[in-house]
């Protein structure tokens, strides 16, 4: 990167350093990653999102330098994490949904980079999709409709489907909408069960045994980070309780789950980079579009699939994008 642009990306003034001398290199941009999750659950976004750093031309430990805070799934510990960054004068903030609200409340000014499950125009983060305006911009993704879709045609008999959700989560009450509507449009049963956040500690045995009270023909979990970043409690739970059940990311069917449907939360990571090098470089974020992530996933278990007896229809064999024997 040339000096000039790099000094211009950091905002400072114009400065010439004589080529003869070894004079000290000016200081490089900090970028400050904000996350409500867990770092063990979410090694695979913090590589992706390296990634996109990289190819917008910014590597970490060279010429950009990452602060990374994590609320362990204690969103009490948010607005603190977020008042850091913003008087550690972070050049970018790289959030998702519920760390967006907290930064944007925290700061007007900084730039904000965002992945979010929910309308960002609905959950107040953008005045529209293609002006955002202020200092926030990324991408969001809402399918709730389309995992039930799914779900149904796996199981064609079901008719009463719990929904998990984390009450605590930006994402809940519009998700749930989502869910409602698509269930009343295919003649399901959804009953929304809340995994209730305890001491700073969130008790899925607690949700689980209300599900076992249910007894649903199968399990729709919903989006929220915290979950993901638990993944390896969660489905081990899910097949405990022999309940099918659809996930929003390819990450728990690796992990063992069923099936899982929705954008590549990878994929998100390595653009939230990008856009994060793009603003660094003197890009404005009320500038950059909104983008709506158009790259979905259908990942199935035959295994997980065969173990609860289930048999995966050709046509979902067909249409998935990974299928895991």
């Amino acid at each position: 990167m040339r000096r000039r642009q790099f000094i211009l990306a950091l905002g400072g003034a114009a400065a010439v350093w004589p080529l003869t001398t070894r004079a000290q290199q000016p200081a490089v941009p900090v970028i400050g990653l904000l996350h409500s999750a867990s770092p063990g659950g979410f090694a695979f976004y913090v590589t992706a999102f390296r990634n996109g750093l990289k190819e917008a031309g910014y590597i970490e430990g060279r010429n950009v330098a990452v602060e990374y805070r994590w609320a362990e799934g204690q969103l009490d510990r948010l607005p603190a994490l977020a008042a850091d960054l913003v008087s550690r004068q972070v050049a970018v903030i790289a959030a998702e949904t519920r760390s967006t609200l907290i930064a944007s409340a925290a700061t007007t000014t900084i730039p904000i980079v965002f992945t979010s499950g929910g309308d960002p125009v609905k959950l107040g983060f953008v005045t529209s999709l293609n002006r955002p305006g202020g200092n926030i911009t990324r991408a969001s993704f809402l399918v709730a409709g389309k995992r039930l879709e799914l779900l149904r045609e796996l199981m064609p008999s079901a008719t009463v489907i719990d929904y998990l959700i984390n009450p605590d989560s930006a994402l809940g009450q519009p998700e749930i909408a989502d869910a409602e509507a698509a269930a009343r449009t295919h003649g399901l049963k959804l009953h929304v069960v809340n995994v209730v956040n305890a001491r700073g500690e969130y008790d899925f045995d607690q949700a689980f045994a209300t599900i076992a009270q249910h007894r649903p023909d199968a399990l729709f979990v919903g989006g929220d980070p915290i979950f993901l970043s638990r993944r390896r409690e969660l489905v081990p739970l899910v097949a405990r309780h022999a309940v099918p059940a659809i996930y929003n990311q390819r990450e728990y069917v690796v992990a063992g789950g069923l099936m899982s449907y929705g954008t590549s939360i990878s994929d998100a990571g390595r653009q939230a980079g990008v856009y994060v090098g793009r603003i660094l470089k003197g890009e404005k974020p009320a500038d950059l579009p909104v983008t709506q992530s158009a790259r979905f996933e259908l990942v199935i278990n035959l295994n997980t699939a065969k173990t609860l007896g289930l048999k995966v229809p050709l046509t979902l064999q067909v249409a998935a994008d990974e299928v895991i024997e």
